[in-house]
């Protein structure tokens, strides 16, 4: 996002606020499918940013969605049944017996216990439908299954009813800045894939694959931080290559898609000097602007400034004097976005630009506390027009006793 679409947006619309930027997202989209091998798909997992959804369903196949909230959100911007996912550690039995009746479409399940697939099985049977459903294989934490019962319950499938399988989901965990973890978990799917077709004759129809790949939020080189992420991507690439199973693989991504499309600006409403040190007070803060890793900013999150008028705040010569910690509106000592960035004659007025702000970032925050208002969301379509996607929300009805 350069400074002159924001320059415009601050023309437009008052802090804070988060700006996506669809060109961007086609981009990494692009960027990242063209690292990973030909039989990849990749899917979003619309959790990490669902403003964005309307462009991400059309740059990706199929889409992640874990509660029945996101499916609406999805019927809301005209995501197909097609594409959808219904997955998600707890599932309603109502809503998926809702989805089997009324959206036969939907592509497919996931069942993370044998409960869950029970329950899936009692909607197929109550509708009289066929439903595809991928099992998850746990990694050691809630979500998932042991591998005996994924094996148990491919038996079952193959045995009859109405649940039909549709393949074998993994994932274990975000922020992945090797190809280490990558290695074993695709060795250890390759020696289940081919227990699968030892016990039950099945080749596994399709794996999906959460890549939990890197996204670099903090420093101030871009282009290490860039180069570093594409390293992990093509390191998997490479192991997905190398597998003994060759057939169809999907890629849940949600973060390494989304991230880099995301700008939160938020301005500065107070400055002052306490016991030396130079503090900017913004009107935005932590509740708004969430990174992974980032907590009481011990890492410098990649971020610029500009002025009132919108020209650019040089770092200066990297005296006291210039240097500035960056506070929220939060009365908890915790709401420090950034500790002593170098900006010369930063003032009120002055606005403070986060980056990579796609992902995440606008709904990990802890937004009711203080019940301040939620931020704007502004989007920049492909064709470079700003439109405004949520206005300010007030919040303090929601922490409201009944009277």
């Amino acid at each position: 996002m350069n400074d002159e679409c924001i320059r415009e947006a601050l023309a437009r619309f008052a802090t804070p606020f988060y700006l996506f930027d669809e060109a961007e997202l086609n981009s990494q989209v692009r960027h990242v499918a063209a690292l990973l091998p030909n039989r990849v798909q990749l899917c979003y997992a619309m959790k990490a940013n669902p403003f964005v959804l309307p462009w991400a369903s059309r740059a990706v196949g199929p889409v992640e969605v874990c509660s029945e909230g996101e499916y609406r959100i999805c019927q809301a911007v005209g995501v197909p049944d097609e594409q959808v996912v219904i997955t998600g550690v707890v599932k309603d039995e109502d809503f998926v017996r809702h989805l089997v009746r009324n959206h036969p479409r939907i592509a497919r399940y996931t069942a993370e216990s044998p409960r869950q697939f029970d329950m899936i099985e009692r909607a197929a049977a109550e509708g009289g439908a066929e439903v595809p459903v991928m099992l998850r294989l746990t990694s050691g934490n809630q979500f998932g299954m042991d591998r005996a019962e994924v094996m148990g319950l491919i038996g079952r499938m193959a045995a009859g009813g109405h649940a039909r399988f549709a393949g074998v989901q993994y994932f274990s965990g975000t922020q992945k800045a090797s190809n280490d973890k990558h290695r074993r978990e695709l060795k250890r799917l390759d020696r289940l894939i081919a227990a699968i077709r030892e016990e039950w004759g099945v080749e596994l129809p399709e794996l999906e694959y959460g890549g939990g790949l890197p996204v670099e939020y903090f420093g101030e080189d871009r282009d290490a931080a860039r180069a570093a992420e594409d390293a992990v991507v093509e390191g998997l690439g490479r192991l997905v290559d190398a597998m003994d199973y060759q057939g169809p693989i999907t890629m849940e991504l949600g973060r390494a898609l989304a991230a880099s499309c995301g700008t939160y600006v938020t301005r500065v409403v107070d400055a002052k000097v306490n016991k030396g040190s130079n503090i900017a007070l913004v009107d935005g803060g932590m509740h708004q602007i969430v990174y992974f890793g980032h907590a009481m900013a011990l890492h410098r999150p990649l971020c610029h400034a500009l002025t009132a008028d919108g020209r650019s705040i040089g770092p200066g010569d990297g005296e006291p004097e210039h240097l500035w910690s960056i506070y929220g509106s939060l009365c908890t000592a915790n709401d420090v976005l950034a500790k002593q960035l170098p900006l010369e004659g930063l003032d009120v007025g002055d606005v403070i630009v986060f980056e990579k702000a796609g992902a995440y970032c606008m709904t990990e925050g802890m937004s009711l506390f203080l019940s301040r208002d939620l931020p704007r969301v502004v989007l920049r379509g492909a064709d470079g027009e700003l439109r405004l996607a949520r206005d300010r929300v007030e919040t303090f009805d929601l922490n409201t006793p009944a009277h």
